[in-house]
Formats: structure tokens, C-alpha cells, sequence
């Protein structure tokens, strides 16, 4: 039986996670991610998959970001017809990140439309609410730890990386007719130290092993993380302004809710409202109660609720369009957490429209910021930002946080490695920018003296032939 990757995504590059992984006959894509950031990587996604949705066996998914799922809605639409399988977080994460990615494809279609500004007559969504149900239907979840069949000669089993509410790390193993190879794709991995996410549990030896790189180039300490948030919160007072955060719906908007309630029980900032607008946040963090035990969050029963500090007086939830447009007439210190995280979509574009040209608001960047995105511009001091079509100026204060990624940092993605006690037979160094993965590639060569690769998208490369 031999065994051939081909990567689909997540190449030398941050985003579109996809690995199609040939077993035999068997075909399991790990991972089915949209690509995000620059032009050049967005248009993949209107590209035709290298191999018939029909003919993909199952697919595996390590957590629910954008980057590892949004591609479902396609995949299913055009013709994939087997299982997806995942955590149990990960289903209930998925079905609030898909249905918000359809209404955003479909947003941003008829808005384009009616702009002008696509050079399609009529812009249509990549995949619809419709298609994004469907994926839905043949979603199949199991709890961490748990080996699940796949095939006869295939099982997985999902180990918790730490990343975000039901992340984990996929751990193949492959019985051929003379030997047994095990397979690791590490996801997206977490911090050691995080305030809220459980460490990531150790891997265990393995013949293969993927790994990311977001930060395989650099240390990320999360030293005096509410040192910064109270000088930046305080600053932002000052101004009489409001400070806008652009975060992701799931992990960083509920990160910066506990650092903003901490600092404000502490009285190292003042008791400010603090609106949540982005439908899908909150939504999520009603998850992040059902799932108690996945996280470090103290989540009581009083009655029939669950509460923890999310149900806070000072927390706000914005559930119409009418409490988000209302946000921006108000000029006195506020703090708006809203999606996107690098400002490619969603509410947040209708903020920075607001609130970029103010001199007295504070626009704050709270993770990474892709090569092409809207905040990576704002953040490399660009003096206008295209948003709906139109150059915005940047007039108001820009800010960065440092210490909140839910990635882990190099010597984090070290620590895990060095739990393996035997070097793997190679090591892809995957899901980084270049300069990240080849000084990542380097340190674990020179470090833990293994073989490690690069791979080029779409390359495909033979792990074992014949066992």
C-alpha cells in the first residue's frame, strides 16, 4: 500500500489549509480551508480543485477557523458526498463559522453588485447559506482521545492542540499489509500559558509529522499582556475616544473580554461598555459555556443558565444592524470588539469607515496580520485604506498589542516537538510565510537534527511506498 500527500494549501503560505492524503485507494483531505490575505491567494479559491471533490473518502478537520473549513461549502457543492469529521466543539464552532462565511460571500456579492466595483457583471458568492446547511448535514463529531475508524486499514484520533475551543492535532494511523506508519498533522497549536485554553497534550512518536510555522521565525512572550491593554485602554480615554478592536469571533474576542473584565475588577481601568458586534462572537461565546470543560473560564449553573463573566453588566451585545450603526454616533470612551481580526470582512469594515478618519479614536490590532490584509496596511502606516471601493483616510491613533496570538511561539512549537522521543522520518514545515518556515526548518535541523521539507503548493510527495 502506498501512501502520497499532495498540498492543496497552507504552502508557504499562512492560509487554505488542505492536505489530500492517498491511502491506497482511499482519499482523506485533512483540512478544507478558504485562502485569505493576498489577491493572489484569494483567487485560489475560484480555482478548480486539482482532484474531483467526488472522489475525496472523508475529511478530517482540526479546528474550525476559516482557514481549515471555509472551503467546505464548496467541496460539498461540488460533489463531495462522504463524512467530515471533527471534535464535538468543532461541530457546534462550525456551524456558526460556515452559515457567517455564506452570508458574507453573499453580502459582499450583492454589495459589489450594486457598487459597481466587480468586474463581473452580476458577482456571485463563491458558496451560499444553502450550501453551507448542506456541509452540515455530514458532519460527524467524536470526543477527543477517542481512535474513530475510518477505514479498515485507517483510524484517527484527535489529541487536544490548544488553539481554540475544540482545536485539535489529527493522529493517523495507517495498518498496511507488513507494517504500521502513524501520521501527526499538528492544526493550528496553542499557548502553554494561556489564560484561557488548556495546553496542548504532547504527540506521540510518529513516521510524519506536519506542523505549522505562523511564528516558527519568532518569540512571542505574553509578558505584561494587561500592562499594554491598561496604557493603550487609558490612552484611549484621554482622547475621548472609542477603541476599536478588529478580532476574531472565536478565541481572541473572548481573550480580550477576560483581560477587559480582570482589568476593570482590579480598577486598573476604568468601568467601560464594552459592545460585542459581530453576531458570530456571540454566538460563540454561548459556546464557550456549553463547553465548560474545554477551557480554564469558570462557567456556573444558576437554575437553567449557565454564567460566567460573559454575562457581565459591562459586556453588550450587538444583535441587529440597528445597535451596530448606532455605535457610531456615540463619541466618548467605548470599547467595540468586532469581526474580522485582519479587517477582510464583516462589521469591522463598517467601523474603520467611522471611526479611521477620527483623530480621537484608537483602532487596536489584537493578532497577526497576513501579508495583503486591511490591517497589516493600517498597521505599516498606510495613509488611506480601500474599504467598499472607497480610500479611507487614516487619521486616528493605531495600536498593537503583543502576547494574544493562540498560536504557539518558536520555542513553544519546540516544546512540542521535543515530546517526541524519536525524530519522525521527515517533518513538514507547513501553514507559515516563507521567511517563518524555512528559519523554523532550519532550527529544527540544527536543534533535534531531523529531516525536514518545505513543500510547494500543490507539490506532492510519496511518504511511504509500500507497507
Amino acid at each position: 500500500m502506498n501512501v502520497t500527500i499532495k498540498f492543496l494549501g497552507a504552502a508557504k503560505s499562512v492560509t487554505g489549509s488542505k492536505y489530500l492524503v492517498e491511502i491506497g485507494s482511499q482519499k482523506v483531505l485533512v483540512d478544507c480551508g478558504l485562502f485569505q490575505g493576498q489577491k493572489e491567494l484569494r483567487l485560489r479559491n475560484w480555482d478548480k480543485l486539482p482532484i474531483d471533490p467526488t472522489d475525496i473518502d472523508v475529511v478530517v478537520i482540526t479546528h474550525a477557523h476559516i482557514d481549515h473549513i471555509g472551503y467546505l461549502p464548496r467541496l460539498v457543492k461540488d460533489g463531495f458526498s462522504g463524512k467530515i469529521i471533527c471534535t464535538q466543539a468543532t461541530e457546534d464552532l462550525m456551524k456558526i463559522m460556515l452559515m457567517d462565511a455564506a452570508k458574507l460571500q453573499e453580502e459582499e456579492a450583492l454589495f459589489a453588485f450594486k457598487r459597481g466595483y466587480s468586474k463581473h457583471s452580476k458577482p456571485e458568492p463563491l458558496f451560499t447559506t444553502e450550501d453551507a446547511k448542506m456541509v452540515l448535514l455530514v458532519v460527524e463529531s467524536h470526543p477527543l482521545r477517542k481512535e474513530i475508524t475510518l477505514r479498515k486499514n485507517t483510524r484517527v484520533t484527535f489529541y487536544n492542540s490548544g488553539h481554540i475551543l475544540g482545536s485539535a492535532f489529527a493522529e493517523f494511523t495507517l495498518q498496511g499489509d507488513r507494517e504500521q506508519k502513524k501520521i501527526i498533522f499538528s492544526g493550528d497549536l496553542g499557548r502553554y500559558n494561556d489564560p484561557v485554553m488548556f495546553a496542548p497534550e504532547a504527540p506521540h512518536d510518529t513516521d510524519i509529522l506536519l506542523v505549522e510555522s505562523t511564528y516558527g521565525d519568532r518569540l512571542n512572550p505574553q509578558l505584561d499582556v494587561e500592562g499594554q491593554l491598561t496604557k493603550i485602554v487609558n490612552e484611549a480615554c484621554e482622547h475621548n475616544g472609542a477603541l476599536v478592536i478588529p478580532a476574531f469571533a472565536v478565541g481572541r474576542t473572548q481573550i480580550l473580554i477576560y483581560y477587559f473584565h480582570k482589568l476593570m475588577e482590579d480598577g486598573a481601568i476604568p468601568m467601560l461598555p464594552i459592545y460585542i458586534d459581530s453576531p458570530m462572537a456571540i454566538n460563540v461565546t454561548d459556546l464557550y459555556e456549553r463547553h465548560g470543560g474545554q477551557h480554564k473560564i469558570k462557567v456556573a449553573k444558576e437554575g437553567t443558565q449557565l454564567m460566567s463573566i460573559f454575562d457581565s453588566p459591562q459586556i453588550h451585545f450587538c444583535n441587529s444592524r440597528e445597535s451596530s450603526k448606532a455605535l457610531n454616533e456615540i463619541k466618548k470612551p467605548i470599547i467595540i470588539i468586532s469581526a474580522s481580526g485582519m479587517a477582510t470582512g464583516g462589521r469591522i469594515l463598517h467601523h474603520l469607515t467611522h471611526r479611521l478618519p477620527r483623530a480621537n479614536d484608537t483602532i487596536l490590532f489584537a493578532g497577526y496580520q497576513a501579508e495583503g490584509s486591511r490591517g497589516r496596511s493600517i498597521l505599516e502606516g498606510e495613509k488611506t485604506i480601500r474599504i467598499f471601493g472607497e480610500d479611507i483616510p487614516v487619521n486616528c491613533h493605531v495600536r498593537e498589542v503583543h502576547g494574544l496570538s493562540a498560536h504557539a511561539d518558536q520555542s513553544e512549537l519546540m516544546k512540542w516537538l521535543g515530546a517526541l522521543k524519536k525524530s519522525p522520518k521527515l517533518t513538514f514545515i507547513t501553514h507559515g510565510e516563507v521567511e517563518s518556515a524555512t528559519t523554523f526548518s532550519k532550527l529544527i535541523e540544527e536543534k533535534l537534527g531531523w529531516k525536514t521539507m518545505i513543500p510547494e503548493y500543490l507539490q506532492t510527495v510519496t511518504l511511504f511506498d509500500g507497507i
